[in-house]
């Protein structure tokens, strides 16, 4: 252990200071169920508007419910994160990747809430059949917006261009962390684990 201005620091083995901050348990754990429910249900989606059968449905289904759960746990985070300040980065930080790092997180959550959004708009709008889904009983209902393809072209549209934001997003979010755990071993990952037994 070390101080510097007054702040306690680590020495991890490769002699890096590391901030001994952490994220709440609360925000450790909706960020890795989100990110399990994120990184299945892109999977799900394309799996399910490439091919025309009963499978290819039933993971349509699975794709709208997961992202129906996605954005109310979205929204308990950003009630969580609005109570809860978040941990800083180190002092020494790029400022570059200061800003990419806060645009990007920023980004994530416009993502997480606009995605499930537009496709639960996208679902209600349909000129044609429409299939319920939800979780058994307990049935998504569908939103009181305009039925035709003028109202779902430009949700599709917004939520398959969108989903590619997301993935290229996930993948550089992914990059850093390994990054951050591998190159520069400044702990930054470690605030986000949760903490051994």
């Amino acid at each position: 252990m070390m101080q510097d201005g007054g702040r306690t620091f680590s020495l991890d083995q490769g002699s890096h200071r590391v901030p001994p901050d952490r994220y709440s348990g609360t925000a450790i754990v909706l960020h890795w169920a989100i990110a399990a429910l994120v990184l299945s249900t892109i999977p799900l989606g394309w799996y399910g508007a490439t091919f025309e059968t009963a499978a290819a449905q039933s993971a349509t289904n699975i794709h709208k419910s997961i992202g129906i759960a996605i954005l109310a746990l979205t929204l308990v985070r950003v009630g969580w994160r609005l109570g809860h300040r978040p941990p800083a980065l180190p002092a020494d930080y790029n400022p570059i990747l200061r800003v990419i790092a806060r645009v990007s997180h920023a980004l994530f959550y416009v993502l997480l809430i606009v995605l499930p959004l537009s496709g639960w708009w996208m679902s209600s709008a349909v000129p044609m059949e429409r299939h319920p889904f939800g979780y058994g009983p307990l049935q998504v209902p569908f939103l009181p917006v305009p039925r035709g393809w003028a109202s779902a072209g430009p949700a599709h549209a917004m939520h398959v261009n969108l989903a590619w934001l997301m993935i290229g997003l996930v993948a550089l979010h992914i990059a850093a962390a390994l990054k951050h755990r591998f190159i520069d071993r400044d702990g930054v990952l470690a605030r986000m684990l949760p903490r051994r037994a």
